[in-house]
């Protein structure tokens, strides 16, 4: 916790906190720590236990990911109060995680948005990865009547859902660029010069055109 507390940057910390992470650690620091440190599942119990951002980042980056239970996980998702703590927990441990489609269902029904990105996000992956069993259409469907009305993480999540199906999935590719131009959801979001717009009419179209085949 020392070392942690020396690495806090001010300025780190004000580019963070306009993102809602209470943290002032360089991730590049933070990644260096934990490769010094290597996998500590009970050190990262412990440092989880502080609910100290920087400290449960690193948790992430130091734990055994399939060495977590279902309900441990689930409480993790619910404790998690910033953002950059709740992705890394989806991204780099329940991802991972024998639970992580059990937790999908859960998630994604959950009344709370947070929560419900969670599930979304998880079902990102299997769109990309493991399509079969899902319900493609009714994702559509369900995006269709929700995605313009919901708060801003589980809009993103759904979002991105959508842009997936249609990179991954040719069959649905004109029903989700339809969904994208008629919400119009993130069509003006500030995109950076060379990035590709979250807009997903846009965002499907760029992913095509990146796995087309060169010309010979």
């Amino acid at each position: 916790m020392a070392e942690l507390a020396a690495l806090d940057d001010p300025k780190a910390r004000a580019v963070n906190e306009k993102h809602g992470d209470d943290h002032g650690v360089n991730l590049g620091k933070l990644r260096a720590l934990a490769k010094r440190l290597k996998t500590q599942q009970e050190l990262a119990r412990d440092l989880w236990a502080t609910q100290d951002t920087a400290a449960r980042l690193l948790a992430l980056l130091v734990c055994r990911p399939k060495a977590f239970g279902r309900d441990e996980l689930d409480a993790m998702l619910r404790g998690a109060l910033t953002p950059k703590v709740q992705d890394w927990l989806v991204n780099y441990v329940v991802k991972k995680n024998p639970h992580a489609e059990e937790l999908r269902l859960v998630w994604t029904a959950d009344p709370d948005p947070v929560v419900a990105s969670a599930g979304w996000a998880l079902t990102t992956e299997r769109v990309a990865k493991e399509p079969d069993g899902l319900d493609l259409p009714g994702l559509l469907d369900v995006i269709e009547a929700e995605m313009k009305d919901a708060p801003d993480r589980l809009q993103w999540a759904m979002n991105h859902c959508l842009a997936q199906i249609g990179i991954e999935h040719p069959e649905y590719r004109a029903r989700a660029i339809a969904i994208g131009e008629r919400l119009q959801v993130l069509k003006d979001y500030p995109t950076s010069p060379g990035c590709t717009s979250p807009f997903a009419p846009d965002w499907i179209a760029e992913m095509v055109r990146r796995q087309a085949p060169p010309v010979a």
